[in-house]
């Protein structure tokens, strides 16, 4: 099967890439080779929308060493549950922006050096497997629309850069141990190569985990959340002309996982690969295509017999794709850039469902089908002095196809046989902005843009218990659309302070959500349904402030998040989506005496949210604050310390009528880093 995945990602590649080699020869003839192994340079337009960068200096700073610590220092960044990538399901790692809701699926589009990383067939992101060290930046688009990043980028767009070997340094590592005695181990070995570089590089975290489930709800079968995961990548760099380079990208990764009981353990394991080419000549072109294969499985075992009730033993999926685009020469005030991108997601679900009571085996479920997008995109930047003006289309043809659904009780008998309709249409959505350089320091933005999500497989096909609750999937799901607008300033106030403030008013039209459809006779039964609308209007605050050796950076963002619905959804309208804070803030205290040395301190705050769409059971407001510590000790050699929820607040992540699972507990790191 992956060796025709394999053909398939290479026929991607003639319709990609053709147009590269005849571009590069237009480049003028120089002696300097410059390798950089990123992409091209942001467009004149990009502060337009509400944009956040992080740098590798905070990356590397996290008080949990993992990415969604140092993603969530950006306010409105959320993952489905408040659980971090150590102890939830990893199905429910989807990641949003904006408070824009969701059912464990992402509504932003998270890209690894230009390649879509979520799973194909859940859409969830593997976060145990994106290494901080490993990075170089982060850069966070709240909003924004489609456009040229792809569809899928309804809420926004989080670009994760690679480090290169000038920032990583020959060799680098790092070994911790906490006060649980879990580990992380990792280390990169990051050559010159020719005129380029080699970047080899590899994590292990294990760990017995601490228990999420509180403890007067206890019994004997509760275990804590056991984790062990390990991810390693590769990537090469090289240039093969002129201003002209190649990168290639390999990872591997796999986690394991205990949720709550003996007995209810999760896997999930992917292998990436990537080929990009990047011209920097008078054409510049960006082209990659990549293919990603993963597979998921899950136990989940009754809270009232403690036996396996469902056993979702095999969920292989494929993803293949990629992505040209190309920035004609056309005068200096011009920034035009146009291309294709093209995803392809391809997954099948075996699961056997058992009697909870008994433990008899009652059924095998099968599930799946084919999803695929074809994107064509035209983007124009315009500088007329202080004001930069921005436009785009973007037209996608999309197809859900070759849906299934299949029950053979344990007898072998089919009881289900279903399959669905095929479905295709065109799509088109647009963007458009302005940026006003109003004085030396300050500057005035705005836009407008609409955006476009494929309901995933998962929703289409797969039905899920998290026990006492079932939510049925919906084949007839319909995409989700986003249209907003957003007004913001950025102020440069002094040398040492800015301020940066955006409103906007976002809505997701047929909004995917799991709705509970008799709320009186089935309270425990849900199905993903297209609700009329999530509308979200709110405000984003950004500041950074310098003072010699401190400094400060904060975000905060307040939305006020509402469902429209009618018909037999009209008892959610006005109510708040699952999963969704009105407050978000976060601030990073930090103090660099000297070369090398850091001390910070984190606050952050995630304001009361609701498990369910009727707005009954309430996940309470939680505080937390995190230290960070790194000491010069000898050469490159340094100690690290780091506190996770210094205060011990108690993080409620589940609550289902009652029962809850819990977030991390406080927990202390010591360690040593080298090359850092």
């Amino acid at each position: 099967m992956r060796l025709r995945n394999l053909a398939t990602m290479a026929s991607v590649l003639p319709f990609l890439l053709p147009a590269v080699p005849a571009l590069a020869q237009e480049q003028d003839k120089g002696p300097v080779i410059v390798v950089t192994g990123q992409g091209l340079e942001q467009t004149p337009a990009t502060p337009a929308y509400d944009v956040i960068e992080i740098e590798r200096e905070k990356i590397v700073s996290g008080s949990s060493g993992r990415i969604e610590d140092v993603l969530g220092s950006v306010a409105g960044f959320q993952q489905f549950r408040r659980s971090d990538s150590r102890s939830s399901n990893p199905s429910a790692q989807g990641v949003t922006l904006r408070a824009l809701g969701g059912n464990a699926t992402s509504r932003a589009l998270v890209l690894l050096d230009a390649v879509p990383i979520a799973d194909p067939f859940f859409g969830y992101i593997p976060l145990s497997a994106v290494a901080p060290e490993r990075l170089k930046s982060i850069r966070v688009t709240r909003g924004g629309g489609s456009g040229p990043f792809g569809s899928g980028a309804l809420a926004g767009a989080i670009e994760l850069e690679s480090a290169d070997a000038a920032t990583l340094g020959l060799v680098s590592g790092q070994a911790s141990i906490n006060s649980r005695a879990e580990t992380e181990l990792s280390g990169t070995v990051a050559p010159e190569l020719g005129d380029g570089f080699a970047v080899v590089s590899g994590r292990w975290d294990r760990g017995k985990g601490f228990y999420t489930t509180p403890e007067e709800q206890r019994v004997p079968a509760t275990v804590r959340a056991k984790f062990d995961s390990w991810s390693a990548s590769a990537r090469v760099v090289q240039p093969i002309a002129e201003n002209l380079e190649i990168q290639l990208r390999g990872l591997a990764f796999e986690d394991q996982r205990v949720l709550r009981f003996a007995g209810a353990d999760t896997s999930s394991e992917g292998q990436d690969i990537s080929a990009r080419v990047v011209s920097r000549g008078p054409w510049q072109v960006d082209a990659v295509a990549y293919a990603q294969w993963r597979n998921f499985t899950n136990k989940v075992i009754s809270s009232s017999t403690f036996n396996l009730s469902l056993d979702q033993k095999d969920t292989p999926s494929t993803g293949l794709g990629g992505k040209l685009e190309i920035r004609p020469p056309v005068g200096e005030d011009h920034t035009l850039r146009f291309g294709a991108d093209y995803r392809r997601s391809e997954g099948d679900l075996a699961e056997d469902s058992y009697n909870a009571a008994t433990g008899a085996l009652t059924a095998h479920r099968f599930a799946g089908g084919v999803n695929t997008d074809l994107g064509l995109f035209l983007e124009d930047d315009w500088e007329l002095g202080p004001v930069t003006l921005t436009g785009g289309v973007r037209a996608d043809h999309y197809q859900i196809e070759d849906g299934y659904f299949r029950s053979v009780n344990a007898a072998g008998a089919t009881t289900i046989d279903n399959t669905f309709d095929d479905r295709s249409d065109w799509t088109v959505s647009w963007r458009a902005g302005a940026v006003f350089e109003a004085t030396e320091g300050l500057r005035l933005r705005g836009a407008a843009y609409t955006g476009l999500r494929l309901p995933t497989l998962n929703e289409l096909y797969r039905p899920f218990v998290v026990f006492p609750v079932t939510t049925q999937a919906n084949a007839e799901l319909g995409n989700e659309k986003l249209q907003g607008f957003e007004a913001g300033i950025d102020w440069q106030a002094t040398e040492n302070l800015n301020v940066s403030l955006t409103a906007f008013d976002n809505e997701v039209k047929n909004a995917i959500t799991n709705v509970t459809p008799d709320p009186v006779n089935a309270p425990n039964t849900r199905q993903r349904q297209n609700i009329d609308a999530i509308k979200a209007q709110g405000i984003e605050f950004a500041t950074q402030l310098a003072f010699g050796q401190i400094s400060f950076d904060g975000t905060l963002a307040y939305t006020d998040a509402k469902m429209q619905g009618s018909g037999i959804q009209a008892a959610l309208d006005g109510f708040r989506p699952a999963q969704t804070p009105e407050w978000a803030a976060s601030g990073t205290m930090s103090w660099r005496p000297a070369e090398g040395m850091t001390f910070a301190a984190t606050l952050r705050h995630v304001g009361l949210q609701y498990e369910d769409d009727q707005e009954n059971d309430a996940l309470p407001a939680a505080t937390t604050v995190d230290l960070f510590a790194q000491i010069p000790l000898v050469d490159k050699l340094s100690f690290v310390g780091r506190v996770e929820n210094l205060f011990d607040e108690t993080i409620v992540t589940r609550n289902q009528g009652g029962s809850m699972d819990l977030g991390v507990p406080l927990t202390v790191w010591g360690g040593f880093r080298y090359g850092f």
